[in-house]
């Protein structure tokens, strides 16, 4: 009796590298999934990380020395001690109450949305005077930072691309202007461009004597008075964005794929563009959403430097003058806004890179 040979198992076909994609082009080709049990864990934990910083918030600023109210009654000495205690009640100050009924009535006002008011600001409440300086710091930082990771990333990966060429030059230029100390480079191109060439405004967000108005003259004041600023801000930081892409493409230009797609004689704007800058930009992602998140807190120095009228300066004269709603208010801004900043590029990154759910799950 004859036995009966095994078949042969058909080998698998060898699928190309290029067919198969790189980390995401794959997820570009293929149906991403959402990641629930990624998202949930992220949530959760950012869930904690805000309750942690708005504790932070309540309890930092009452461990300095002296409040508001003593910082008010320093410059007005006509202010009758029951005046001030009354001011201490409105501020949530009130000696009675312990520290931890404080803080729970801290959070009774923060579920409804009240940050209190400011003392510094002629007892306004602390939302309107945040919501005045807000627009100002998003539109002149958000806008700096994003034509610097724009410029920086595109510039970095074409740098990355030719190595070896004049174009690694730029990286030692732009590093050096990012070593800088700020506040330097904006006394030296005020003193440039402001006073001896006239070429911009000294400082200000708009011209003296001007109201705020949707106007084609006011629009063009801000801008004026704005470029400068960001001009600053973006020489500042377009060192750190260039050098970081240029590092990731000479990473990204040594894997398979890459080397395969050349092989095949693709076109080279096409293998830099889809193939190595694609993949090379993965962790830039994660930079800037956070520079993005910081861009509420604004730059102190810059705003100092120019006057402008910015998150910034705000909170460093409520710092200075010890008002505590203020800062709050101002801290909370920043935290929320550092952290949707983070849940976003989480999100997005995994999206972008599988590998990253896959090991958090």
């Amino acid at each position: 009796m004859t036995a009966v040979q095994p078949q042969p198992q058909p080998e698998p076909p060898v699928r190309d590298a290029l067919e198969v994609g790189t980390t995401a082009t794959t997820t570009v080709q293929g149906h991403s999934r959402v990641p629930w049990r990624f998202l949930a864990g992220r949530a959760a934990f950012y869930l904690f990380t805000l309750w942690a910083a708005i504790t932070i918030n309540f309890f930092l600023p009452r461990m300095m020395k002296g409040d508001a109210v003593d910082q008010y009654l320093s410059r007005n000495r006509n202010v009758s001690p029951e005046a001030a205690e009354a001011l201490r009640a409105l501020l949530g100050l009130d000696t009675d109450a312990s520290l931890l009924q404080q803080y729970v009535d801290y959070w009774g006002l923060l579920l409804r949305g009240d940050l209190g008011v400011s003392l510094l600001h002629g007892l306004r409440p602390v939302t309107e005077v945040i919501s005045q300086a807000l627009p100002w710091t998003v539109g002149l930082v958000g806008f700096a930072t994003i034509v610097s990771f724009a410029i920086g990333t595109i510039g970095g990966a074409v740098v990355g691309w030719r190595r070896g060429s004049r174009l690694d030059g730029l990286i030692p230029v732009t590093t050096f202007l990012s070593t800088i100390p700020y506040f330097w480079l904006g006394l030296l191109a005020i003193a440039v461009f402001s006073v001896n060439l006239g070429w911009f405004p000294i400082g200000k967000a708009y011209g003296v004597g001007m109201t705020p108005a949707l106007s084609a003259e006011f629009i063009g004041q801000v801008i004026r008075h704005g470029t400068l600023p960001a001009a600053t801000i973006v020489i500042a930081s377009l060192g750190g964005w260039m050098l970081g892409m240029r590092n990731m493409m000479l990473t990204v230009l040594d894997e398979d794929y890459v080397m395969v797609a050349q092989a095949k004689g693709m076109p080279n704007r096409r293998v830099l563009w889809r193939y190595a800058a694609r993949n090379a930009v993965l962790p830039q992602i994660q930079s800037f959403a956070l520079s993005i998140g910081f861009i509420v807190g604004g730059t102190i120095v810059m705003e100092m430097v120019f006057s402008y009228p910015g998150v910034g300066k705000l909170l460093l004269d409520a710092t200075n003058a010890k008002d505590y709603a203020l800062m709050q208010g101002v801290f909370l801004v920043i935290t929320l806004s550092v952290l949707v900043a983070n849940i976003l590029a989480d999100v997005a990154y995994a999206f972008l890179d599988p590998r990253t759910r896959q090991t958090e799950a």
